[in-house]
């Protein structure tokens, strides 16, 4: 199994936001093979299951990150306003920009 940057990438993120919704093993799972960068025989040795039980564990913690993500778009209301803050910070001319940008930040 592997993962390309861009999906690591957000996964970490979806964690970054979601993790209080996992279990503290699916917790470790996930800390284990996206952040210390663990090998699946690694984990496995570690919880003392099978490398394919670690697999199904990375897998269904990732389905889970996304679908909360699906049904709660925190992360994509994250990265909306964040997109409009940095607009705000280099492209504002006039005290109406600024309402503007900042009740389109309200909405969001």
């Amino acid at each position: 199994m592997s993962y390309n940057i861009d999906d690591t990438v957000r996964l970490n993120n979806l964690y970054d936001i979601y993790s209080k919704l996992l279990t503290k093993k699916q917790r470790l799972y996930f800390e284990y093979y996206f952040r210390e960068d663990y090998s699946l025989g690694e984990i496995a040795e570690i919880f003392n299951v099978s490398r394919n039980a670690v697999h199904l564990q990375i897998k269904k913690v990732s389905t889970y990150l996304e679908d909360y993500e699906e049904k709660l778009n925190l992360l994509e209301k994250t990265n909306l306003r964040n997109k409009l803050l940095d607009e705000l910070k280099t492209k504002i001319n006039s005290k109406k920009d600024i309402k503007e940008y900042i009740e389109k930040i309200k909405k969001v």
